[in-house]
């Protein structure tokens, strides 16, 4: 019995062990070459004048230098009546970030296979193209980097109303067979609507110059190419290759559905299609649309899942001793793919401007600093997450900017996140006073 009982407490510790592995590192920035006080009072300051200006009722800022966290502080309240504070493991809405942390390491695994090649017609792997004249030779390379001439956004929205009102058709109050797919609290879409998306999508004007022109539109389709290729269930199939073994424990759809401790900090005050705060619901309609599981929009987290995530990304693929991608198709998708075009995107990945480290930083995006390597993200909720596997240098911003409304824009005119990122670059070269 008592080498049963020493086998069971070995048994335990080892596992806490393993666990533990997957955690996060954190030290003072003191501690990496960082000036300490440098980067306390002007993030600080940043912050203040952020929410002083509107740009956002509360933020928090993440920053991992080497695979350490130096940086992590909230500031604000979740709405502007300043009742509940920010918190360490609050839950976002990523809007556009859920392009990078959903459907796209599944499209990279499924690259680094052989399963997916980026120079062949997209309309290899997706049917409903092949008979559509100007979509039929788009590559997949294209479509991600935001170079095959297709529609920026569609307003599905504008589908299922009519005069102010949800067509009912389409729109009900409560489930049935044919209305599944939940939409809000009290709202549930039609099953067949999202054949109607596609068919939409189909139809849609592609571009016959080919520049740089961003498009989400393939985004609504990712998750179920992802499914046709592997025959797993989507979400199972991140679970079960990303956000299991990179210990992201809460980054997911629907967040609303898992009882989660953390608290889910609201966007947007909607006033023309759920008629009310939208909290735990994704903000974008078009996913919402989609029951709220899509590859454009409706991912949550906290700053520490997407630190874990973009720390994975900024060592190329390798994380707790594996490597998920290979280093091959990660620098790939990192790669900035048609600079003769004057396009700056990578595959999926947002990309530094092309002379950025030559324009003052109110016109440079991101940090003037950040390295040409470097790549990431943004979120139309208010959301950034970046890497810069050259300066080893990893940056998450969370922000609810939509709320009470999207009319908020002062996080873009003010270039807060650029500024906040570009003080933890000059950091490392200021030395800290006697």
């Amino acid at each position: 019995m008592k080498k049963i009982i020493i086998s069971f407490l070995f048994f335990v510790l080892c596992f806490h062990l393993g666990s533990a592995q997957h955690e996060l590192i954190h030290a003072l920035p003191s501690k990496l070459g960082l000036n300490e006080t440098y980067i306390d009072q002007k993030v600080d300051s940043i912050m203040e004048m952020g929410i002083k200006n509107e740009a956002f009722p509360g933020a928090q800022v993440l920053v991992a230098k080497n695979d350490t966290i130096v940086f992590h502080k909230v500031y604000g309240f979740h709405t502007y009546d300043s009742i509940q504070p920010v918190a360490l493991n609050d839950l976002y809405d990523l809007a556009s970030v859920t392009k990078i942390t959903g459907p796209l390491p599944a499209l990279m695994k499924l690259v680094d296979e052989g399963k997916l090649n980026l120079d062949v017609p997209f309309s290899t792997y997706w049917k409903p193209w092949r008979n559509q004249k100007d979509k039929k030779d788009l590559t997949l390379r294209e479509i991600l980097a935001h170079q095959a001439g297709l529609e920026p956004y569609i307003v599905f929205l504008q589908k299922v109303m009519r005069k102010g009102k949800l067509k009912s058709r389409f729109v009900q109050q409560s489930p049935s067979k044919k209305f599944k797919g939940q939409v809000y609290d009290t709202l549930y879409i039609n099953h067949r609507f999202v054949r109607k998306m596609d068919r939409i999508i189909n139809r849609s004007e592609v571009s016959d110059e080919k520049k740089y022109m961003y498009s989400g539109l393939t985004f609504l389709i990712f998750p179920r190419l992802i499914e046709q290729i592997t025959g797993a269930d989507y979400q199972t199939y991140l679970q079960d290759n990303f956000y299991g073994p990179l210990a992201c424990h809460t980054l997911g759809y629907l967040p609303s559905s898992k009882h989660y401790a953390n608290a889910i900090v609201p966007t947007e005050v909607d006033t023309l299609f759920r008629k009310t705060l939208v909290k735990g619901w994704v903000h974008d309609e078009n996913a919402s649309l989609m029951g709220g599981v899509s590859g454009n929009a409706g991912l949550f987290g906290t700053a520490d899942d997407l630190a874990k995530i973009m720390l994975f990304y900024q060592n190329y693929g390798a994380a707790n001793g594996q490597q998920l991608i290979s280093e091959a198709t990660v620098k790939e998708f990192t790669t900035v793919q048609y600079p003769e075009n004057e396009n700056y995107r990578g595959l999926g990945f947002d990309k530094p401007l092309l002379n950025n480290a030559e324009l003052p930083l109110e016109e440079a995006y991101p940090s003037p600093l950040a390295s040409p390597e470097s790549f990431g993200h943004s979120g139309f909720t208010g959301t950034f997450v970046w890497a810069d596997p050259v300066k080893k240098l990893t940056f998450i911003f969370l922000s609810n900017r939509v709320y009470p409304n999207r009319d908020h824009r002062k996080l873009y005119s003010l270039d807060i996140r650029q500024a906040l990122q570009d003080v933890f670059y000059k950091a490392g070269g200021i030395q800290p006073k006697n």
